[in-house]
């Protein structure tokens, strides 16, 4: 048996470059795991997660995915316990995949950034678990994150935004260093994170030096008073 690797991955631009960089550094990423949460959630990305199947084949690396009841986030009490309970599916198919014939789980990447809450909960599902945590974005600048994604060759389209600053012109468009800089303008007038670590935008991965094949996607933009999403009515690998 080899030393598997499991990439939580959600298609969007962190989780992406964790596995892109898991893959430089030689590690044997046997299979992507992605959660498609029913609504709102804590612990997981949500926008565009359907795109995940279209990714995998790109990247010639097997799916697992998993698609749990609602978790409830829209309305809790507690969140702490709530980040606990959305991790229960997660860490079943881990297992699950761990016990499975000629497997030997080593560990999984991730693409946390600066989230405590995220972090500290999956750094203890792999303490239960028995395995290794690669997070490559852990603590970087991530001014210099993102321009090393654009410097890689990433194409990184924004697929929900909910800030101050940010409107619909922003559904659909290419997250590069134009954006950036307009995001580094918003930083200093609303405090937006120029990664969206604070839930401002989320993002999806459609081409990049990991992947054979481009992402095409046809979307609606869906408008909500002061916040928006694409939902996805068509793709395809070019």
């Amino acid at each position: 048996m080899t030393d598997d690797w499991v990439s939580l991955f959600s298609g969007g631009k962190d989780s992406s470059w964790a596995l892109y960089r898991a893959l430089e550094t030689g590690l044997d990423v046997s299979r992507l795991l992605t959660v498609h949460p029913a609504g709102d959630s804590y612990m997981y990305h949500t926008p565009a997660t359907e795109l995940a199947g279209l990714a995998a084949e790109s990247v010639g690396i097997d799916l697992v995915e998993v698609s749990p009841d609602d978790f409830g986030a829209d309305d809790v009490d507690d969140a702490g316990a709530q980040g606990d309970a959305e991790l229960e599916p997660m860490e079943a198919a881990l297992r699950e995949i761990a016990a499975a014939d000629g497997v030997d789980l080593a560990g999984v990447t991730a693409g946390a950034v600066e989230s405590e809450y995220q972090t500290s909960r999956i750094r203890g599902m792999c303490d239960r678990l028995g395995i290794d945590l690669f997070a490559p974005l852990w603590g970087e600048d991530p001014v210099a994150l993102a321009e090393a994604m654009f410097d890689a060759g990433f194409e990184i389209r924004i697929v929900q935004v909910a800030a101050y600053g940010l409107d619909e012109s922003w559904l659909g468009r290419r997250y590069d260093a134009d954006a950036l800089a307009e995001l580094l303008d918003l930083r200093e007038e609303y405090g937006v994170h120029p990664l969206g670590e604070g839930g401002e935008f989320e993002t999806y991965v459609v081409d990049g030096p990991h992947m054979d094949r481009r992402i095409a996607f046809e979307y609606d933009a869906v408008w909500e008073g002061d916040r928006g999403h694409v939902e996805v009515r068509d793709a395809r690998l070019e």
